[in-house]
């Protein structure tokens, strides 16, 4: 075995039952020898030094492309012993050289002007969307859903998040809503159908519209959700509330200041604006080389510190700050166990590379959440600080009453708020 290899697993790898296999045979063994036995085979000579170099690159891409080989336990398995571990010894720093050089350049791989925003957008939803229904929930709602606990199916936190949102947004009927990023409509709809608001939704995903549009038509709602194949910055206003949801991840870093000026300026003067995104509880970094090649090109996860100042600059005011902690773990492993039980379909859809890419996308998505300081933001935001109640009792008041209506199919009644 490449010897840097050996010895960045022997530093990082501690506790645990973790073999490798390399192209010539050799076995050799990590950890305490505690737990399941996982085991994992490297094709060939060359994996052995790109794993030691650019590990966070060349794990992902050589399970993809079947060069490392699972012969015992599940990717996730082997990701989530490694990060586990990686959480009291680090990676010595020459095995984190590229990113240093990835991060001194990030400025530019985040550069997201319309043309490459909507380029960057298709690579990941504009693909069949028959892939979609085999691991997200009947709405489609594919961010953090919100878990009252880690027995919570997946509906049922998925219609749990829409509902927390809405009562953070304070609305009231025909309030004028725009919801940046809009997906496949779920969330517009819901607000539209539960409070008696009118909704604009934009995207950049001809498919997201496509499929947003038809469920507004089925549902009653086209005079009441409008959605648009348009950027943000092209926008006009004004909106008494403004939710983003998923949306911010896209924006790169560069575009932070242009973000929060233009909801600054759509925002009413009484308005209110929720803006939900993962995050990174610790200083700002890089974004996965193997999620920006393959899986989300453009994307960056900030630290609140960056999201601050850029907030600070533009003029609103914020006035809550929710940080959703492991939700996105248990959301992440519900649609990785979704995904692996229809493993078949996909890969009659794509192929099985593609099954392999999504896998561990999603794997290493629920490690990162679980064991690396990812975390989900939601950021309250106004132009006046009277826009809202003193305290936040309005938000339970508010999704106990609309989990009322949804029980009873009607739409919901929120008092007046103080600030209005």
């Amino acid at each position: 075995m490449f010897k840097p290899l050996e010895i960045l697993l022997r530093r990082i790898v501690e506790h645990g039952n973790l073999s490798l296999i390399t192209h010539g045979g050799q076995a050799l063994t990590f950890g305490d020898g505690k737990g399941p036995p996982i085991v994992a085979r490297l094709a060939d000579r060359r994996l052995e030094r790109q794993l030691a170099l650019d590990p966070h690159l060349h794990v992902g891409e050589s399970y993809m492309d079947g060069r490392l080989v699972m012969e015992q336990g599940s990717i996730y398995d082997l990701l989530s012993l490694v990060h586990e571990n990686a959480m009291a010894h680090p990676p010595p720093r020459w095995a984190q050289s590229l990113d240093v050089a990835r991060f001194l350049t990030r400025r530019l791989a985040q550069f997201n002007p319309t043309g490459r925003a909507r380029r960057n957008v298709a690579h990941h939803y504009d693909i069949d969307g028959s892939i979609y229904d085999l691991f997200l929930d009947a709405d489609r709602q594919y961010s953090c859903a919100y878990f009252a606990d880690r027995t919570t199916p997946l509906e049922v936190a998925q219609q749990a998040k829409k509902r927390h949102l809405a009562a953070k947004l304070a609305l009231a009927e025909g309030q004028r809503v725009l919801d940046i990023g809009s997906g496949w409509g779920g969330l517009g709809l819901y607000l539209a159908g539960t409070t008696g608001c009118v909704v604009d939704g934009v995207t950049l995903s001809v498919e997201q519209l496509k499929i947003a549009e038809e469920r507004a038509r089925r549902a009653g709602l086209a005079n009441a959700v409008h959605f648009k194949l348009q950027d943000y910055r092209t926008v006009t206003g004004p909106y008494d509330r403004i939710v983003s949801v998923g949306m911010f991840e896209h924006v790169g870093v560069n575009h932070y200041g242009t973000y929060f000026r233009k909801v600054r300026d759509l925002l009413a003067e009484d308005g209110v604006a929720v803006i939900h995104f993962i995050g990174r509880s610790e200083p700002p970094a890089i974004t996965n080389p193997f999620i920006a090649k393959y899986i989300f090109p453009g994307g960056y996860i900030p630290a609140l510190s960056e999201v601050m100042s850029a907030i600070e600059r533009s003029g609103l005011i914020t006035t809550d700050v929710e940080i959703l902690r492991l939700h996105y773990a248990e959301t992440l492993k519900a649609w990785r166990e979704r995904f692996l039980a229809n493993w078949e379909t996909a890969a009659r859809i794509r192929d099985e590379r593609f099954c392999r890419m999504w896998e561990f996308y999603l794997a290493g998505s629920e490690c990162a959440f679980r064991y690396q300081n990812l975390v989900v933001f939601q950021i309250q935001l106004t132009r006046r600080i009277e826009a809202l109640p003193l305290t936040r009792d309005y938000i339970m008041h508010s999704e106990r009453a609309l989990e009322r209506a949804e029980r009873e199919g009607i739409r919901v009644q929120f008092p007046r708020l103080a600030g209005e």
